[in-house]
């Protein structure tokens, strides 16, 4: 039981730092499930944002694995609730409130200054999930070949993340 109330207030508090996309809470996620509570190995986290890469719809499903992993359905069903309701209330009442304020002159100013926190998040959250996907040569030469072909062309990523699963094996 302490484990699910456990599990409420770390994904209830990562829901509410989630607000506008959950690659921006990846770090933290990864922090405190990992080395914080120890519920989970770098490996085991790597592996689940991985499935919740490939996995259809949105990626942030992953937190009901991990909440699978930790305590079965019940841990399933609580951290999907704290997860995915906060943030779900608190978007309601702030487009609501977004919306009244449509001819105030800030709203602007506002929208231009979270722009860059958006993208240093979203930066960070790829920052963490790399330094957990690459440990040796291989997987450095998988990341930086699919970070060239995304420049160079538009190809669908999870074909990529297909390729490159399968030649990691092949080399491995």
């Amino acid at each position: 039981m302490m484990r699910l109330i456990h599990l409420f207030l770390v994904f209830s508090l990562l829901s509410v730092l989630a607000v506008g996309g959950g690659t921006a809470v990846l770090p933290e996620m990864q922090h405190m499930t990992v080395h914080t509570f120890h519920w989970l190995t770098d490996a085991q986290f790597r592996n689940i944002y991985s499935l919740g890469q490939v996995a259809p719809g949105p990626n942030m499903l992953m937190v009901l694995v991990i909440g699978y992993q930790l305590a079965g359905w019940a841990g399933m069903v609580v951290v999907g609730i704290a997860f995915f309701l906060p943030d779900c209330i608190i978007t309601l009442f702030v487009n609501r409130w977004w919306v009244h304020l449509g001819g105030w002159p800030w709203r602007v100013s506002i929208q231009r200054g979270l722009a860059p926190v958006a993208i240093g998040l979203m930066t960070s959250g790829t920052y963490a999930i790399a330094r957990l996907s690459i440990v040796d040569a291989k997987t450095l030469a998988i990341a930086v070949v699919v970070f060239g072909i995304l420049l160079w062309r538009h190809v669908n990523p999870g074909v990529l993340v297909l390729v490159g699963g399968a030649v990691y094996l092949l080399l491995s």
